[in-house]
């Protein structure tokens, strides 16, 4: 039985990882689908989004199975716990991915949009940040996670320096205006992944016992 319970167990953690790749790749698509205009793209973002919820239930259904089904030691009742809040941050950046994506698609045939902004920089700091917090969880990587976590005022700074930016380009053209404010939803949307994958990475060290 024991046997079949670790089974499940790393199963459901390959489950974790599948779901990390999924939101990494919806947020790279809407980005993408935003700079170049492609409204299939970001479409598919949206339609997507079913997939990533759909894996969050199976997991957390997984999870609370693994809970009743035997009394788990320490340390995989660590490893539980990790997933459950793991798949919270996850299913959420997949939801920033959508609004993104539908962001792209209102702006794709706006002609005038803000030149300052560094969305493509602050885009990917946060994705890298995503992809090293899942390589911290996969590979059991405690110092990877606590650079994730230090990483996460790197966003701040753009983002807030990004915000100065659009509001001083947005008072200057008008023209910019309508682009300006759904690319402010946008920063918010990446700021946020970025606290996402901080909120990984303490979920990481906290699975792994590291202060």
């Amino acid at each position: 039985m024991r046997t079949a319970y670790h089974e499940q167990l790393q199963g459901t953690r390959l489950d974790v990882v599948r779901l990390g790749a999924l939101a990494a790749e919806a947020l790279q698509f809407a980005v993408s689908s935003l700079e170049k205009r492609d409204t299939n793209l970001a479409a598919r973002v949206v339609a997507g989004d079913d997939v990533i919820d759909d894996l969050r239930r199976k997991i957390e259904s997984t999870c609370i199975q693994l809970l009743w089904k035997q009394q788990p030691v320490a340390g995989e009742l660590l490893q539980v716990a990790a997933m459950l809040g793991i798949v919270v941050d996850l299913e959420r950046i997949g939801d920033y991915a959508v609004d993104i994506a539908k962001n792209s698609i209102k702006m794709a045939d706006v002609p005038l949009r803000p030149a300052r902004v560094e969305i493509g920089r602050i885009a990917s700091i946060a994705t890298e940040m995503l992809h090293d917090v899942m390589r911290a969880y996969t590979e059991g990587d405690a110092s990877l996670a606590s650079a994730v976590i230090a990483r996460d005022d790197e966003v701040d700074k753009l983002y807030h320096r990004g915000i100065e930016a659009l509001q001083q380009e947005m008072q200057t053209d008008p023209g910019v205006v309508l682009a300006g404010t759904m690319m402010l939803f946008v920063l918010a949307e990446l700021e946020r992944v970025g606290d996402r994958a901080q909120n990984i990475a303490w979920h990481t060290k906290e699975m792994l016992g590291a202060a």
